[in-house]
């Protein structure tokens, strides 16, 4: 058998992490679910993959071959044997995937390149949606737990309690354990998802590529105009790194103003996602709510970078917000920034991309990084979706998942450089510089940093204190309110796992 059932002491830590999340998807936010402890017995460690006799090396192409070719210790092409896997997500048509439906020079290469591959090295891989995101996490644990099935998986999951839970406890396989991966490479370097699924040693999660861009700020380009401030001058800071808190606020004060003096503004400096924008201003100061070190997760909460981006986002959210609408969505931002009166949205990146809610405006739509704070710099702080290989295979199974994943992935010749989120923005309604300067730099690695918060089983940020942290909100209050409860969770987290 190629599937390993997990031990029975896993099975009430993990069928506890099952039912959390279950209940995660129809409570309220505000009843976070119980999660299993941590130092519960670990499961069953994975046994050790099958080296091919040396790591696999590009040998040079020959004339038949329009790709470098992976070879194996004897010189030949890798043979996996067959084998058929479907990478599982919640979003993929596997048709978008064929040659004849790309929509780029870039999208048919990779196409090409992947139909010559799966013949080369004799196996067969899609792509497509199967779970959906609310499900994906609950659905990889269930699947794990009962020791799979005939298919083989290879999961794109999320960023969720239960997916800390089932790392921390063996639902993952260990992908360090596989000679076929090598995480100095740069297209896992590019994006450090890996150093964010690395768990005593281990690593439970990959990603390939440069990362996605993330929160920025959208800004109302022609408001700025039509009240006599350039935009060109927040990308020119941004260029020569000058693009700061004060001047981010110094510009709000301009643009802020009750044109009918009726006591009301009528222009408000800035509205958005408020929890993101509070994680944005930690990261920008240089601050972590949670750090790693090699003894594992550290609390951050009171460190003096972290605190100071706490009170400068209460103090945007104070001076600057447009306030919500008695009875409005948490989402009404988004209604408000089309409205044309407010200069300054914080949100994703994918906001402003085709198919999504800031496609189209009445006015020029801009985007820039987050300012630095006086402790910081300008960056991204990077959230992809981790790539797993679930904890039940066997040793043979999951080489043959993570080497066909290697292949997939590979850099097609010639296109080495190729940021897609480029074209991906220009094809959206963000402005040039906006996509020709922002998004390059959310996707550099000086930009970039990742979290985490996601990472400690049990422990929920969001309401324990980013949306704490409002207009007139005592900081110092929120962490206090929040400190013990994460000094226990990232404790249990240390002390328990594989």
């Amino acid at each position: 058998m190629r599937r390993k059932l997990l031990n029975s002491k896993a099975m009430p830590i993990i069928m506890a992490a099952s039912m959390a999340m279950s209940l995660a998807a129809c409570g309220p936010a505000s009843n976070p679910p119980a999660q299993a402890d941590p130092t519960t017995a670990p499961t069953e460690a994975p046994t050790e993959a099958p080296s091919t006799g040396t790591e696999p090396t590009e040998a040079p192409a020959e004339s038949s071959d329009p790709y470098p070719v992976i070879t194996d210790a004897d010189g030949n092409p890798i043979d996996l044997g067959g084998i058929e896997i479907t990478i599982r997500d919640w979003w993929t048509n596997p048709d978008d995937l064929l040659p004849e439906n790309a929509k780029n020079d870039f999208d048919e290469e990779v196409a090409n390149y992947r139909v010559w591959a799966q013949e080369k090295y004799n196996f067969k891989m899609t792509q497509t949606a199967i779970s959906d995101w609310g499900s994906t996490p609950t659905d990889f644990v269930d699947y794990v737990t009962s020791g799979g099935d005939d298919n083989n998986y290879i999961w794109i999951v999320r960023d969720d309690p239960a997916i800390a839970q089932a790392m921390a406890t063996g639902l993952m396989y260990d992908l360090s354990t596989l000679d076929c991966l090598d995480f100095t490479q740069p297209k896992f370097t590019s994006n450090l998802l890996h150093k964010q699924y690395t768990y005593k040693g281990g690593i439970y999660a990959m990603y390939t590529g440069l990362s996605e861009p993330r929160d920025g700020l959208f800004i109302n380009e022609t408001l700025l105009n039509d009240n006599n401030i350039d935009p060109d001058t927040i990308y020119d800071m941004q260029a020569d790194g000058t693009w700061t808190w004060d001047k981010f606020t110094e510009i709000m004060d301009k643009i802020q103003q009750d044109t009918d003096n009726d006591g009301t503004n009528d222009i408000w400096g800035f509205t958005g996602n408020t929890g993101s924008f509070t994680a944005d201003c930690v990261y920008s100061n240089g601050g972590e709510f949670i750090g790693s070190d090699s003894n594992g997760y550290v609390y951050k909460l009171e460190d003096p970078k972290t605190v100071e981006g706490l009170e400068f986002s209460a103090k945007v959210q104070t001076d600057y917000y447009m306030p919500r609408p008695e009875d409005a969505e948490w989402d009404y931002y988004k209604q408000e920034f089309l409205n044309g009166t407010v200069a300054f949205c914080c949100d994703g990146f994918y906001a402003g991309c085709s198919g999504s809610y800031f496609e189209t405006t009445d006015f020029d739509m801009g985007f820039v990084m987050m300012p630095a704070g006086p402790q910081g710099k300008m960056v991204n702080c990077w959230s992809n979706n981790p790539v797993a290989i679930p904890g039940c295979y066997d040793a043979d199974t999951a080489w043959k998942l993570a080497m066909a994943y290697n292949i997939w992935t590979e850099d097609v010749p010639g296109y080495e450089d190729y940021n897609g989120q480029v074209s991906r923005a220009r094809s959206g309604n963000i402005s040039a510089r906006g996509c020709d300067e922002t998004v390059p730099m959310m996707c550099e690695m000086e930009h970039g940093c990742i979290a985490y918060t996601g990472m400690v089983p049990g422990l929920e940020a969001g309401p324990t204190l980013i949306w704490n942290i409002g207009p007139g909100a005592d900081v110092s209050a929120a962490i206090d309110g929040a400190a013990e409860s994460w000094k226990t969770y990232i404790n249990d987290a240390n002390k328990g796992g594989n």
